[in-house]
């Protein structure tokens, strides 16, 4: 089995993705590995260049912006760097995640049992949502626990939406659910930065009136909403982001927290115990099998 992977980039640097470690997170899953990188304000594609590996391929793009029902422009970025993919198996991995190389032998495990299970159209992965910080975790059911990221090739299998999951001729695809983590940094950047990067992502949505209605004139404690199930992350994270991490604005979300605690209403409370309850899970695919 040939993994290629696959990932988009635009203006990465200017809004503090990690995506250099994004990169070589998947290297040591994939045999070629297609940056599809859209035109950029900021030096995106020589970081890309500099990773100097034979593995990576560059597709240069140019984002659509009058696209900015749904964030459709994000799947149809993506869908461009799997046209160009040319293995088996495809890994997506976003400009904000990191795979975690320690777990190798989980995926080889789950792609082994699927090669031969045409029920399984794809492999998902179980998620760590930093927010705020590199050591402050999201644990509520309104964060997605797993979703696909490896799905098969030549199958008709397409990025769908904002491109977080996948469709299959419009269905959602069957998946195997590993053992293994994506670690998803989308939120773990200094405030100022995490504000910028918060109303670059409103723009692939809605247009500049609403953004200056939503976002202008916002402090940046207002840009961290979701502080009503903070937990700590006490395990080790993927050695590929080792040398980013900090604590350098930890103490920031930390605070917003507090004071979100000591002014939330009774409703915010109901809101935040109902996002701890085991009740059902939304699941973006259809689990086939899971592997703990």
């Amino acid at each position: 089995m040939k993994i290629s992977g696959a990932m988009i980039i635009r203006n990465g640097v200017k809004l503090g993705y990690p995506f250099i470690e994004s990169v070589r997170s998947i290297l040591p899953f994939c045999f070629e590995v297609i940056v599809a990188v859209g035109k950029s304000d900021d030096d995106t594609r020589a970081k890309i260049e500099a990773i100097e590996s034979p593995k990576i391929r560059i597709v240069d793009t140019i984002w659509d912006m009058h696209q900015r029902s749904g964030g459709t422009v994000l799947s149809q970025q993506t869908n461009i760097a799997m046209g160009h993919c040319a293995g088996d198996w495809i890994f997506y991995i976003q400009g904000d995640e990191i795979a975690d190389v320690r777990s190798i032998d989980a995926v080889n495990a789950a792609l082994a049992l699927a090669a031969d299970d045409r029920r399984i159209d794809g492999i998902a992965f179980r998620y760590v949502h930093f927010y705020g910080s590199y050591y402050t975790i999201q644990t509520g059911r309104n964060w997605y626990d797993s979703e696909v990221r490896i799905v098969r090739n030549h199958a008709g299998i397409t990025s769908h939406g904002d491109a977080q999951g996948f469709r299959r001729h419009g269905a959602k695809v069957r998946a195997l659910l590993c053992s293994a983590s994506i670690y998803h940094y989308g939120w773990a950047r200094p405030p100022q930065i995490m504000a910028d990067k918060i109303r670059s992502f409103h723009a692939l949505w809605h247009n500049d009136l609403w953004i200056e209605q939503n976002c202008g004139g916002l402090k940046l404690e207002e840009y961290f909403t979701d502080l009503g199930n903070i937990a700590q992350f006490t395990e080790d994270h993927p050695l590929p982001i080792l040398p980013s991490v900090n604590r350098e604005f930890e103490p920031f979300i930390l605070r917003c927290r507090e004071n979100y605690i000591k002014r939330r209403t009774w409703k915010q409370r109901l809101i935040d115990l109902s996002r701890r309850l085991p009740l059902g899970k939304h699941r973006n695919y259809e689990l086939v099998k899971e592997l703990k």
